[in-house]
């Protein structure tokens, strides 16, 4: 579980200054997507599915700095899309990394080698490629074959450069724990640490067949770990977020530990669960009705188990109990014995559908301002003939 030291200590010391502020909830991942836009058309994304109009749209470098700024969270992941598909991602990487944010370029790598040298080496910047697993597996995944082979060419380069490169995997159904061993055993080869999160059931995705219950998620990864005691995986994760996938722990989602902004706002409640957008992130943090939300209390919340939502809760678990994350440590995930107790789904509120009031309210808003931008400039040049 091999997050680098000095990281620990700046995240560590964050944490730390919250308590003595007495914030109950504060930001420790600010999940920056600054274009939907992706060359990839996975069937378990729910991220690409809006109208060109919206997809041809992005966050300016200024934009994406306001807004790391203004959330303060001492980590910045840059999800999508396809984050480099963005023309100006090496200046914002640049600017994240000049405000000593530490910075995971998450990317399908199909444009990283390309893109090399719009990057330098830093202790603040990390590469996430997505790896969902070994070659068949993940090529069936992302729908388009060749993709593995160009992902991992991608990664030796990228090391080779000097940068830090992690891989990150999605875990839907219908993967066998001993495949997913393997992989894990690949990226031990490679060199590379991994991060692991159970896919949340896009309600829009192509593929709903293969999502995870939480039993199941239990159960898989408790089977994975088994298969990795004594192997030198190296985790991305806290290893009381380890021991919550498989089941040894009793956390409720903390949504607001990873929030999203992206060309829409700030997503409410998270980054995977759109139900309107803020303006602000004060106002992200003062009008969400956060009770409202989070398994046992939503719908639509029921099954996840991402980290997004429960990996700061995790955090949060570690820094208020040292000795317990330090135990789970040294001995390991606990793969045997009683699970802890399932959250109640009784008393959780019907989903509510409002994708497509969204998507429409943004699109009567670029039709508004591109209406205006073409009076100003029609207006402008009137003036000069005149």
């Amino acid at each position: 579980m091999a997050i680098p030291f000095f990281k620990e200590m700046r995240i560590g010391g964050y944490l730390l200054k919250q308590k003595l502020l007495g914030r109950k909830r504060y930001p420790l991942v600010l999940m920056l997507e600054p274009l939907f836009r992706c060359n990839l058309a996975c069937v378990g994304c729910g991220k690409i599915d809006y109208p060109d109009a919206i997809l041809n749209r992005r966050m300016t470098a200024q934009e994406c700095w306001d807004a790391a700024d203004e959330c303060g969270a001492p980590m910045v992941a840059i999800p999508g899309g396809e984050p480099l598909i963005h023309k100006e991602i090496g200046e914002i990487v640049r600017g994240l990394v000049a405000r000593k944010k530490f910075v995971s370029l998450c990317t399908n790598a199909l444009l990283l080698e390309k893109k090399l040298d719009l990057f330098e080496p830093s202790p603040y910047l990390f590469f996430s490629v997505h790896l969902d697993g070994l070659r068949d597996h993940h090529d069936k995944a992302v729908s388009q074959k060749g993709v593995f082979d160009r992902a991992v060419s991608a990664i030796k380069a990228a090391k080779a450069r000097g940068f830090t490169v992690n891989v990150n995997a999605t875990i839907f159904d219908g993967h066998p724990a001993e495949e997913i061993a393997k992989f894990l055993d690949f990226t031990t080869e490679l060199g590379v640490g991994v991060s692991m999160s159970p896919g949340y059931a896009y309600e829009r995705a192509p593929d709903q067949e293969h999502f995870l219950n939480r039993t199941k998620t239990k159960k898989l990864f408790r089977d994975v770990f088994a298969m990795g005691k004594g192997k030198k995986w190296n985790f991305m994760h806290s290893g009381l977020f380890l021991d919550f996938l498989a089941g040894n722990q009793e956390y409720e989602c903390t949504p607001w530990g990873m929030p999203a902004r992206n060309i829409f706002g700030w997503q409410k409640p998270c980054y995977l669960l759109g139900e309107g957008y803020a303006k602000t992130f004060k106002e992200l943090m003062e009008t969400t009705d956060w009770d409202s939300y989070g398994t046992g209390r939503y719908e639509k919340c029921a099954d996840c188990m991402a980290h997004c939502g429960y990996e700061p809760t995790a955090a949060a678990a570690a820094f208020n109990n040292p000795l317990k994350a330090m135990w789970v440590a040294l001995r390991g995930v606990r793969t045997s014995g009683p699970m802890a107790p399932e959250i109640d789904l009784s008393k959780q509120r019907p989903a509510q559908y409002i994708f497509s009031e969204q998507v429409q309210k943004k699109l009567s808003e670029i039709r508004r301002d591109e209406a205006e931008a073409a009076a100003a400039k029609a207006a402008q040049k009137a003036s000069t003939a005149a």
